[in-house]
């Protein structure tokens, strides 16, 4: 529910003329800088971070199909500047309150040449960043537009170590391994681009509130390797967003901070989001949850009806039993209706209609009676013209069986062809699906998404979605190296939560499938449920390797919606540690790249008193590759003024849950934390 409580403290300058000098705006604490001017007419901004440019004078305006480019020559007609200081609470997060304050200028421009059209421009300055947009206000004899180039520029003013996936020609999958170069070497990029420059900066590039638009991505000018322009996805015939004026477009972000973990504390992309728009959001549940899909992947059952099919009835309720037994809240079903068999034809998944071997009615019985959640499937193949003509029939289905949440996927090229998954005709499609499943009271997890920007503030049922390299990827290609999972934190999972689907237990999987493995260790398993977050957290492997393993305790005790979390640590493809509180427990997960790693990790940052530390750790045997299954598990007292040591294996992890003492152990000598780091390599427990 939003409560938000805005104090606008507002300054009000007026001008009938170019702008003869700057308009300059800062960041609250005054240590970002912005400048604005009309150069002969022409629009730019600039940055400056600690008094140090970030952003050279860099372009702003538009190019048209049905109009002449707007881009001046203009005159400032009149300007606003406003302070905004708000607070707010999430229906989910990573956090239970968000307070966001920023300074915000509103320039009012006119052409000085006819045909005379308005435009304006907003800033916003956070002491994390900053953000524009543009609005073309209703104006006489100015009704269609058809825009074939956001001129938006970013002319960075040094280079730096970058962290990206391709953005030219890749409008179709974010599915791709980061590469690392220098920013002056990329061609062309999906957002967020994240980078740190040579005077160590941690700058990502990305975009908030994506509405009625294109999405975004970014090409390197030919003229200068530090010059980058926003290269929106077109529609088929070349047009890159149809609309008409009044129109706003999504807001450009520039997230800046002083270390890596800065980039994971901003919330700026949410606050440039607009306030919940459901009023009743008591349906929408954070939970963790098991699914009949792993085994698909590595070739234990298959999504079509045969010898091996995954969804059956019979199966589904062995899941349900699972679920219920080990405090997982949700169990998903893929590959339940009609249709796989005919995988890619035109209107060959049927969304209402099951198979022979699986009775919906009865599942849902038998899950409502165990006290959990059915998750729904929608597979769509990417034929969106199908899935739109069975939308509202598929939508009404589900809801009048009470399921309150769905996976949706949409694998392939997009049908009708010449559309692209992140043009301006699926942003609108992956809008239209939102609001239709809010009127269902159903919650979405999305795979092959478009972006994520922030949206999830405003339809809280928008909870999670894949749109990176997940786990799937090491059933059956080269895999995701170790240290995919130590930049997703600082690239992808900047645009909102993410469904990776970790905590593999059988790494190796060797009987159903040779040549394949995840490369992680068991703790770093556990490690991603922590710090890969979603509030739709998966525990990916098959109930049987979960069954009597102590690990799996971790996963039991974890919880999935958050009061408060800390990024105690981290560096961009090397290493993270985040800590995550729900009431009076923290749940701590750390990872590593290649290289094995110390931590260590003062427990005044989290704790105020003494509490027991449930370790999951790797040993000093554990090696991603060649011995991923050791994992030392111990109970230890930990108090704050400790520090916690541990060691991460080659591409491993820990996994730590800190509780309250019991009554019990209050009245008992327990081993103190400084134990932990001689324990990971005297004891192992195995898988």
């Amino acid at each position: 529910m939003n409560k938000a409580l805005i104090l606008l403290i507002l300054f009000i300058y007026s001008c009938k003329t170019e702008i003869s000098k700057s308009v300059i705006i800062t960041s609250p604490d005054d240590n970002i800088q912005v400048e604005l001017k009309l150069d002969q007419g022409m629009p730019q901004y600039t940055i400056q971070v600690d008094g140090k440019k970030l952003i050279e004078p860099s372009a702003l305006g538009y190019r048209f199909r049905n109009q002449p480019d707007l881009v001046g020559p203009f005159q400032l007609i009149n300007s606003n500047t406003e302070m905004i200081e708000e607070d707010w609470n999430p229906v989910w997060g990573q956090e239970k309150s968000i307070h966001s304050s920023s300074k915000r200028i509103k320039l009012e421009l006119r052409e000085q040449l006819s045909p005379h059209r308005q435009l304006n421009l907003y800033f916003r300055v956070f002491n994390d960043g900053v953000a524009f947009r543009y609005e073309i206000p209703a104006q006489v004899d100015l009704d269609s537009l058809f825009i074939v180039e956001e001129l938006s520029e970013f002319r960075f003013a040094r280079d730096g170590k970058s962290w990206w996936i391709t953005g030219s020609h890749a409008f179709d999958s974010y599915e791709q391994l980061h590469k690392v170069s220098r920013l002056s070497k990329i061609d062309s990029a999906n957002t967020p681009l994240t980078y740190i420059s040579d005077d160590d900066l941690y700058i990502s590039i990305h975009e908030a509130n994506l509405t009625d638009y294109a999405g975004m991505t970014l090409k390197r000018s030919s003229s200068d390797s530090l010059i980058f322009q926003s290269n929106l996805v077109p529609w088929p015939d070349g047009d890159r967003v149809k609309t008409s004026a009044p129109m706003h477009s999504p807001w450009r972000t520039i997230c800046i901070g002083r270390s890596a973990t800065d980039l994971l504390k901003s919330r700026m992309i949410l606050n440039l989001n607009e306030p919940n728009q459901l009023s009743d959001v008591s349906w929408i549940k954070p939970m963790k949850y098991v699914g009949i899909w792993w085994g698909m992947h590595i070739n234990k059952y298959t999504w079509v009806q045969g010898d091996h099919h995954g969804a059956t009835t019979e199966n589904t309720k062995q899941y349900i039993d699972f679920a219920s037994e080990h405090d997982i809240q949700g169990v998903l079903a893929e590959g339940w209706n009609k249709g796989w068999e005919d995988w890619g034809q035109e209107g060959a998944l049927q969304l209402t209609e099951a198979y022979d071997d699986f009775d919906i009615v009865e599942v849902l019985r038998y899950a409502k009676e165990k006290d959990v959640t059915f998750i729904g499937h929608h597979e769509t193949t990417a034929n969106v013209t199908s899935y739109e003509y069975q939308l509202e029939s598929a939508y009404s289905y589900y809801d009048s069986l009470g399921v309150s949440a769905i996976k949706t996927g949409y694998v392939g090229a997009i049908k009708p062809s010449g559309q692209y998954h992140y043009g301006q005709w699926m942003v609108e499609h992956f809008r239209k699906v939102i609001k239709l499943a809010a009127s269902h009271k159903i919650s979405l997890d999305v795979h092959e998404p478009v972006k994520g920007t922030g949206i999830e503030r405003t339809w809280p049922n928008m909870m999670t979605r894949e749109g990176a390299r997940g786990q799937e990827w090491n059933a059956w290609s080269e895999g995701n190296p170790p240290d995919h999972t130590t930049i997703l934190p600082f690239t992808r999972l900047l645009a909102g939560p993410l469904d990776y689907t970790p905590g593999i237990f059988d790494i190796q999987f060797e009987r159903y499938k040779t040549d394949f493995k995840v490369h992680s260790t068991l703790a770093k398993q556990l490690a991603l449920m922590v710090v890969l977050y979603s509030p739709l957290q998966m525990a990916a492997d098959l109930p049987e390797n979960y069954e009597n393993q102590p690990a799996f305790q971790f996963i039991q005790d974890l919880e999935v919606d958050w009061d408060e979390t800390l990024y105690l640590e981290g560096e961009i493809g090397k290493y993270v540690t985040i800590s995550r509180r729900h009431g009076s427990e923290w749940f701590l997960g750390a990872i590593t790249n290649e290289a094995a790693r110390e931590v260590e990790i003062s427990m005044s940052q989290m704790i105020q008193e003494e509490q027991i530390a449930e370790c999951y750790v790797d040993t000093e045997e554990s090696h991603w590759d060649t011995n991923p299954y050791p994992i030392w598990i111990g109970s230890y007292l930990v108090s704050p003024s400790d520090t916690l040591k541990a060691g991460l294996a080659r591409g491993g992890g820990m996994a730590i849950r800190f509780r309250p003492l019991t009554e019990e152990e209050m009245d008992q000598e327990l081993v103190p934390i400084s134990h932990l780091r001689q324990d990971q390599g005297s004891k192992i427990e195995k898988n």
